[in-house]
């Protein structure tokens, strides 16, 4: 028998993801999430690569710190940051392999989406895994999403993947909201000279195929590398670097363009179909 349970807890879900790995996906959905979070937004922050989870470390979560579990089922994020947290990377020791075939990898996903109390969320940042895979396609099909964010890199070779990945979420119907091209730019925290690094317009070119628009260009940055792999995320600890600035415009963008999917009606129903 089938059933459809309705999920709660948050008003407007983002994807975040990417065509490969490697460009920055993880990081720039940290940052967001911290930026919509300094505008006012009572966020959350999904962590659903299941193979790579990452964002306990981004964020400065103590190893073993695990969610609270309600009724045998119900996990209660962790907070971070002011930012409720879930992630496959919580619930398993982190040298656990995930050598899992695709119907568990969708299983984990929809009970760590579904199964979760979000507290009345303005946003769920969802940090997609890399790719075009299981995950996205079970995600498009059970949840309500406000849009995916695409996060490439100026290289060809990122460009291609990012194709991919817009490609797969037009076929589910998902809209996307837009594009960040990370490391756009290099600029020395020295003398202020840009360089770019991995070439340019890229991005440009990308959105101008696909009708859309580059959202956010985000500096390369070895400050973001540090202050993230020490749990401590740029936007939080050095709001003045201007990759936090960067990332505080993409959230004030990201917003006004989910107002605007909201207000024209783009959206999927809120149903997951489960076994009874």
């Amino acid at each position: 028998m089938m059933a459809c349970e309705k999920m709660s807890g948050y008003k407007n879900l983002v994807c975040v993801a990417s065509g490969k790995g490697g460009v920055g996906k993880s990081t720039t959905a940290v940052n967001l999430a911290l930026s919509l979070s300094k505008l006012g937004k009572r966020v959350g922050l999904l962590d659903a690569d299941i193979y790579g989870p990452s964002i306990p470390l981004m964020m400065g979560i103590e190893p073993g710190r695990k969610p609270e579990i309600r009724d045998r089922k119900f996990m209660v994020p962790i907070i971070a940051h002011d930012i409720e947290i879930n992630s496959m990377g919580l619930l398993v020791d982190e040298k656990t392999a995930m050598a899992w075939r695709a119907p568990m990898i969708i299983s984990a996903f929809n009970q760590i989406l579904n199964d979760t109390v979000w507290d009345n969320r303005d946003y769920l940042i969802v940090d997609m895994p890399p790719g075009t895979g299981d995950i996205q396609l079970s995600l498009s099909q059970s949840a309500e999403i406000a849009g995916a964010l695409i996060v490439t890199t100026p290289q060809d070779v990122a460009l291609l993947d990012a194709r991919r990945a817009i490609e797969m979420f037009k076929k589910v119907e998902v809209p996307i909201i837009g594009i960040v091209e990370n490391m756009s730019v290099h600029i020395c925290e020295k003398c202020g000279h840009e360089e770019e690094v991995f070439g340019s317009g890229g991005g440009v070119k990308l959105a101008t195929e696909y009708k859309t628009e580059v959202i956010g260009r985000l500096p390369l940055n070895i400050g973001v590398r540090e202050r993230t792999d020490a749990g401590k995320p740029i936007v939080q600890s050095l709001p003045s670097n201007p990759a936090s600035k960067a990332y505080m415009q993409l959230s004030i963008t990201l917003d006004e363009r989910v107002s605007q999917n909201i207000a024209s009606g783009i959206a999927k129903p809120i149903f997951s179909v489960t076994e009874d």
